[in-house]
Order: structure tokens, then C-alpha cells, then sequence
């Protein structure tokens, strides 16, 4: 599973907006991204990379699976997960009282 981000929503908003405002200074966007991610205090251009990927992804403007849908398959795969352990929890109670039915009992 994917840890949170240590850097702030604000912060990866900002260096998104950035590197579409300074594109235009620089030969490529690689570029743009390396210049923004150091003024700004990214670890790794790739990171930055990353979230411009997404943002566009979301914006529509690049195929690809949404923030918005990656957060409902996850919810949706969690819920899953739970329905299946509640679904073994219920096949063992019931197990457990087919066999004390089938268990002859003695009356004392």
C-alpha cells in the first residue's frame, strides 16, 4: 500500500499551477519540473513528474484512472474484502450448528 505523501496538498497544488506558468521559459518540460521541484523543495523531479501526470489525468486532458476513481476502487476493494471475511465468519457459525444439529443429544 502507498504511503501518504510527506509533502502538503497546498504544496503539490502550487508546484502543479508552477509548472504550467514557467513551461513556457524553458526548452522542455522536464526542464520546467527540475527548476520547480528545486525551488520549491521537492526531493525528485520524478515526484513533481508524478503529480503534473495526475493533475492532467484528472483534468481530462490525458487518459487514465482518476484520483477520484482510484479512490472508489480502493473503497470498493476494501468493502470486498470485508464481505468476504464476514461471508467465512458465516460459513464457519453455520458449519458449528449444522454439526451440534447433527450431534446426538442425551437428556439427562
Amino acid at each position: 500500500m502507498a504511503r501518504p505523501s510527506p509533502y502538503p496538498l497546498e504544496l503539490r497544488r502550487r508546484a502543479v499551477r508552477m509548472v504550467a506558468e514557467v513551461r513556457p521559459d524553458y526548452d522542455t518540460e522536464w526542464a520546467a519540473m527540475n527548476a520547480v521541484a528545486s525551488k520549491l523543495g521537492i526531493g525528485t523531479t520524478e515526484t513533481l513528474r508524478k503529480w503534473v501526470r495526475q493533475d492532467q489525468i484528472d483534468a481530462g486532458t490525458r487518459p487514465g484512472t482518476t484520483s477520484e476513481e482510484s479512490a472508489e476502487l480502493k473503497g470498493v476493494k476494501k468493502e470486498n474484502a470485508e464481505l468476504r471475511r464476514a461471508n467465512e465468519i458465516l460459513k464457519a457459525a453455520a458449519s458449528f450448528f449444522a454439526a451440534e444439529l447433527d450431534r446426538p443429544h442425551t437428556r439427562s
